[in-house]
């Protein structure tokens, strides 16, 4: 089940792209759920006995967000349901980081390399937010909650080093910044001006993020 899921992963993963590429509305609406699905199916077969709930949470609405946008064209309050249960999985990812690491202090990030190592995510965060400010109208209370959320959780991947293996914590890392980065692109395709391949450079980031975050958690638990 661990390999068929993950390929199904994959198959749902280059189907959504290529219905971004071609714009097959049929694909699109298979293909964009399943992408969550059959990871969360992965996450299930590959875990083990080291399964969390709060990793299945985070994947479920995060499941429930990739819904709630693909119907954001037809009605605004469709994106705010999206942005809501994507900051409560990003939520969850905060507590699932926090579950995969060691109380083990002593090679972790300490006072002053905390603030020096968060500082150009903070910095990114918060450049982010100022320029979309006057364009953000009636969301920007809204987007300025998912931004410090959205933030944190990075962070908090970011402190997981020294207190896991170097697999899991380069994955989770790198995954919390495709994710940073697949956000931001939607937030200034949305609010600013409209990118070029905008749909397809969100969703390959956005892909590759849940996918190395999934699979770095996993890898706290095995060697290496």
């Amino acid at each position: 089940m661990k390999k068929i899921s993950l390929i199904l992963f994959f198959v749902a993963a280059i189907g959504e792209l290529v219905s971004i590429l071609t714009g097959l509305d049929q694909l699109h609406f298979i293909c964009k759920p399943m992408i969550m699905v059959t990871l969360g199916v992965y996450y299930l077969s590959s875990a083990g006995e080291n399964r969390s709930i709060v990793v299945l949470l985070a994947i479920v609405f995060s499941l429930a967000g990739d819904v709630a946008l693909m119907f954001d064209s037809i009605n605004v309050n469709y994106f705010m349901v999206g942005l809501i249960c994507f900051l409560i999985s990003h939520v969850f990812y905060i507590v699932a980081y926090r579950q995969h690491q060691s109380e083990e202090e002593a090679n972790a990030l300490q006072g002053i390399q905390k603030l020096r190592a968060a500082f150009p995510i903070v910095l990114a965060g918060t450049g982010l937010v100022v320029i979309l400010y006057p364009t953000l109208g009636a969301l920007k209370f809204p987007v300025i909650i998912y931004a410090l959320v959205l933030v944190l959780m990075v962070i908090n991947g970011l402190f997981r080093l020294g207190r896991t293996n170097s697999k899991s914590f380069a994955f989770v890392f790198v995954g919390a910044l495709f994710f940073m980065v697949s956000d931001s692109l939607l937030a200034i395709n949305k609010f600013l001006n409209p990118l070029p391949s905008s749909g397809l450079l969100i969703m390959s980031t956005y892909i590759v993020a849940q996918l190395l975050i999934i699979e770095g958690l996993g890898a706290h638990w095995r060697k290496g």
